[in-house]
């Protein structure tokens, strides 16, 4: 018999090899002070491109003041217990209605987490019988939720809607073949990675050809997309045929939590149900309270979706002007990918946070193919135009260096051995073609 411990220690996985180099840098870095669109890294200024706070809200003084007497008032104990049991509240009730309202839904229930609750939700809605369809390029959260799903599940090429009708096609026959069970699609309003919106209109224009019913998670679209904010579906125009819309509070709302909106018999089966939130502790009372001030901000602060949108605007086409390739983003999201390998990949990071004082997050293999490179900027309404052209400035620079090939060092460095020093010596060690 193995020692499970042992194996683990044997192999810490593809990010878990690279821990002892990588970590508080490239890995579980530390950013201090105020949150706003400049923080301090290392004990340097850096401005930040890796917050996902849409409409800067996470600092914004209302909110802080909310923050602080609702946390004085009521402490972060109240309320104790499940919702279920001991944990409910007139203010949890009254941000599930709200919440409801806002996306043109029945009603709305409240959930710890956003990673945690679209799982759970998965898994409170499908038995064994039942086929899931779901977009290729789902968030983690979703395909660990699939994990939980006893029954089939087809998986269509991303955004590709010929390749959904095939799998619905295929999820039909199983069910006609069963003579039992439902299909539940599940795709996204935005996917985070690449910023493209899902084809949340061609889904449901296919209910009129096939029976199925859509569970979209629109993290990223909430508060960003739609005239009054209310996301990807109202972008669209085909809220109304979203069955199950989610959304955390994570990003727009610079908060804790999620929720989920539908009919309201739905919600309510959801309710009595969904285990993670039966047998856990309801949202503490500073969080709710703060939530509820901060929807009402998004309701009534039109400027601040407008100021996040000028911002991704001005980033993206500065992006584009200056030959960078950003893909097929249509929200503030924005990717910009290059070439290159995890070497000079680490090598362009560490030269952009401490040679140019800019921070932004990086996916290299193996989340995407070797050879590639993925720098993932968040824009959002605390960024000025000066943190946009220095940025703009510091990617059009040291693109040309990754070009010339001045990244190619031989391994990522001992973050120890060259804490606080500048990081010329990139630049003066080539790797030979």
């Amino acid at each position: 018999m193995a020692d499970i411990f042992e194996r683990l220690l044997k192999n810490f996985g593809p990010i878990g090899q690279h821990r002892e180099r990588a970590h508080g840098y490239f890995a579980f870095p530390k950013l201090e002070g105020e949150i706003s669109s400049r923080m301090k890294f290392r004990g340097k200024d850096v401005i930040v491109w890796s917050l996902n706070n849409y409409l800067g809200l996470a600092n914004h003084p209302e909110i802080r003041k909310v923050d602080a007497e609702a946390a004085a008032q009521w402490g972060l104990a109240y309320p104790m217990g499940a919702r279920m049991m001991s944990g409910n509240s007139n203010y949890h009730e009254q941000l599930e209605a709200e919440l409801a309202a806002f996306e043109g839904k029945e009603d709305a229930i409240l959930m710890n987490y956003g990673y945690q609750g679209i799982m759970s939700a998965i898994d409170a809605l499908c038995g064994r019988h039942d086929v899931i369809v779901y977009d290729a390029e789902s968030h983690a959260c979703i395909i660990d939720g699939l994990r939980l799903h006893p029954g089939h599940r087809y998986v269509f090429k991303h955004n590709d809607v010929e390749d959904f009708e095939k799998q619905l096609q295929r999820a039909t026959a199983l069910i006609e073949k069963q003579k039992s069970g439902g299909i539940l699609v599940i795709t996204e309003g935005v996917f985070g990675m690449a910023g493209d919106q899902g084809k949340l209109k061609e889904i449901v224009d296919l209910k009129d050809k096939y029976e199925f019913r859509l569970l979209v998670d629109d993290a990223h679209g909430f508060g960003t997309l739609g005239k009054t904010g209310a996301g990807a579906g109202e972008e669209q125009g085909c809220q109304d045929g979203i069955d199950l819309y989610f959304s955390t509070f994570a990003k727009s709302m610079a908060s804790i939590g999620a929720f989920l909106a539908g009919k309201r018999e739905i919600i309510d089966y959801i309710r009595y149900n969904i285990r993670s939130q039966i047998f856990a502790k309801s949202l503490p009372m500073p969080i709710v309270i703060g939530n509820l001030k901060r929807l009402e901000m998004l309701k009534t602060m039109p400027e601040l979706k407008a100021k996040l949108w000028s911002n991704a605007q001005k980033l993206q086409k500065g992006l584009k002007d200056r030959g960078f390739d950003i893909g097929k983003t249509d929200s503030p999201v924005t990717p910009v990918y290059m070439k290159g390998g995890v070497e000079e990949a680490t090598a362009m990071v560490m030269d952009l946070r401490e040679n140019y004082g800019v921070f932004a997050s990086i996916v290299v293999y193996p989340v995407i193919p070797k050879g590639h490179i993925i720098y993932r900027l968040i824009p959002s309404a605390a960024h000025t135009d000066e943190d946009i052209e220095i940025t703009l400035k510091a990617f059009d620079e040291t693109k040309k260096k990754l070009d010339a090939g001045a990244y190619r060092v031989e391994a990522i460095p001992d973050m120890a051995e060259v804490s606080g020093k500048r990081f010329d010596y990139l630049r003066e060690r080539p790797k030979n073609k």
